[in-house]
């Protein structure tokens, strides 16, 4: 098992070299699958091993082999973040796969090759939308703005992955059916179009100066991948981080008061958080109130 995890870890620090050529070549004429790396100071070719995810900035000590400047800390973080999105995501879908079918006394075969597959194809559409989450984040912090060319694929992700869960409900036994297929299909479109209206709310009483249509597109993909109750759990923790970072930002006077602070982060962050432990955060909160 460690060497799965660790074998699962290394393929998301791949895939989080990969997110960074995404990242800088978005808005640019330049396709992320074509042409080799280079250095964005001096323009030179990299080499495969100035590519070795984040053992190469560590080896480089953070410079350019060829010009010696500074390496932005987004491309190792990025990698180690979307290596830890990899991790947990499997562990995730293997326990929320197997608890929900233990909890409604399915009579599924664990071992059958259909609920293998029906497994992969969870896992690994629950880690496309992740990695475009990690997108938005680092590019609407860079540019303040969510790309249409993410923010949609995503949305269309999330809904093959609500599809997906939707397979698992004919499985089942039908009154258990019923139930889940209640939980699979109308909560994630109630949340979807809940929080993209609050959004709308928010842009038209701000006149966009709080909001922007990007958010209201993020805020759906938030409803349809969480659901219904995760969804005010991930947007909770987006406005509580948000306005604590904001506060602290004018506090130490890097920002003012009606400077503009990306919001994607926040919301990219809660959607994530929420995902993996939001029923855990809910259920955590109750106990608190009662």
């Amino acid at each position: 098992m460690l060497v799965l995890l660790f074998l699962i870890f290394l393929f998301g620090l791949i895939i989080g070299s990969f997110l960074n050529v995404v990242i800088f070549r978005l808005g640019t004429k330049k396709s992320a699958l074509k042409g080799r790396s280079f250095c964005p100071h001096c323009k030179h070719t990299l080499a495969w091993y100035d590519l070795i995810p984040v053992l190469s900035f560590v080896f480089l000590k953070g410079q350019c082999r060829y010009c010696a400047k500074k390496i932005s800390w987004q491309y190792p973080l990025v990698e180690i973040a979307t290596g830890l999105l990899f991790l947990q995501t499997f562990v995730f879908v293997n326990f929320v796969r197997h608890a929900e079918f233990i909890s409604a006394s399915s009579v599924v075969d664990f071992g059958s090759a259909t609920e293998m597959t029906t497994l992969i194809i969870q896992c690994g559409l629950l880690l496309a939308v992740g990695s475009l989450l990690i997108i938005i984040f680092v590019y609407d912090l860079k540019h303040y703005l969510i790309p249409d060319k993410i923010i949609f694929p995503a949305i269309a992700i999330a809904f093959l992955y609500r599809i997906s869960l939707q397979s698992t409900v004919y499985g089942l036994r039908p009154s258990v059916g019923a139930k889940l297929l209640t939980l699979t299909t109308f909560y994630p479109l109630f949340a979807a179009f809940g929080a993209a209206t609050f959004f709308l709310l928010l842009v038209l009483i701000t006149r966009g100066k709080g909001m922007g249509i990007g958010d209201i597109k993020l805020a759906f993909l938030m409803g349809l991948l969480l659901s219904w109750p995760q969804i005010t759990t991930a947007l909770f923790i987006a406005f509580l981080s948000g306005g604590l970072i904001g506060l602290a930002l004018i506090l130490t006077r890097k920002k003012k008061l009606k400077s503009m602070v990306p919001f994607g982060p926040f919301l990219a962050s809660g959607t994530i958080i929420a995902l993996f432990w939001g029923e855990k955060i809910i259920n955590w909160y109750w106990k608190i109130l009662l």
